[in-house]
């Protein structure tokens, strides 16, 4: 009988595709592999097509020794993303009408939903109604102490205030960027320096915690009653792909295992900096990362 932790990161999978490679990705999915690196039982919840690049898929997650149970079969392609990097920073053309906007909701999802510990999920999932009304049943069949992180991860015009505020609802913890703030700002009347806008949302969405990063400046945790600013660390930037979803990684097993949160916010901003120098979203993490994240033993997937 495992005591690990069960944590899903339910959305988009799908392809990063570069001038000359290609990459797994999907923030979900991303999310989901670095927590099973950090020693959860995590399982990525999504849908590839009946393609040489869903099996492929498929392939790639089986071989990061993270389980592809919940990884379900739909009718349209797998989904890509085409990333341009500039000074190590990415822009995506993300393409429409893929396997991931047709997740359904399943006997087996509600499930694994009753037992989880943590889940994991954004908006840009939701831009069709199928995967947004399976995300959203999800959410709610999940058990009350269980995380619920919403990584707000806006792209392109994927997103709406409406949208926004409908996850937050149903999230306990808020991820978002110096990026995203002022869209949120926007949408909900936020006033006040960055500090203040975060506990305006933490007060209308009764959320449990925020956490806002700030790229090589590091990240700010704002809880009710608790807070900590941790300033950035030196290190190379050379692809910054899946370092925001590497950081709510290490943020949700931290805060899983009941860590305070000057431990929580410096252990994440030091796993968000190893693999933004690194090429890829999900690179292996060195054992002092491992060590301070008490991972102990592997487990074959399941």
């Amino acid at each position: 009988m495992s005591d690990k932790f069960t944590v899903v990161g339910i959305g988009e999978l799908l392809w990063d595709v570069f001038s000359h490679h290609k990459r797994p990705g999907g923030a979900p999915a991303n999310f989901a592999c670095h927590t099973s690196r950090l020693g959860a039982q995590a399982y990525p919840v999504s849908c590839v097509g009946p393609d040489a690049l869903g099996r492929e898929l498929r392939e790639q997650i089986q071989e990061m020794g993270v389980s592809t149970r919940y990884i379900m079969d739909a009718a349209q392609a797998t989904g890509v993303v085409d990333v341009v990097l500039n000074a190590g920073k990415p822009t995506y053309e993300i393409h429409e009408d893929v396997a991931w906007d047709h997740i359904p909701f399943t006997d087996d999802l509600n499930a694994l939903a009753g037992k989880l510990d943590a889940v994991c999920f954004g908006s840009l999932s939701q831009r069709s109604a199928e995967s947004r009304k399976t995300i959203h049943r999800f959410l709610r069949s999940m058990p009350d102490h269980a995380l619920k992180i919403f990584d707000v991860n806006l792209r392109q015009s994927y997103f709406s205030r409406e949208l926004i505020a409908a996850s937050l609802e149903l999230a306990s913890i808020l991820k978002l960027s110096d990026e995203e703030l002022p869209v949120l700002a926007d949408f909900f009347g936020l006033t006040g320096n960055a500090e203040e806008q975060l506990k305006q949302l933490i007060k209308q969405f009764d959320l449990k915690l925020i956490a806002y990063t700030r790229g090589p400046d590091g990240s700010l945790l704002v809880g009710a009653y608790e807070m900590d600013d941790t300033a950035g660390l030196p290190g190379k930037a050379t692809d910054s792909v899946g370092a925001g979803d590497s950081f709510t990684a290490a943020l949700c097993m931290g805060l899983l295992k009941g860590w305070p949160l000057k431990k929580v916010n410096l252990f994440a901003n030091e796993v968000a900096t190893f693999v933004c120098s690194q090429k890829g979203a999900t690179p292996v993490l060195p054992g002092h990362l491992l060590e301070y994240g008490e991972v102990k033993e592997t487990e074959e997937v399941s």
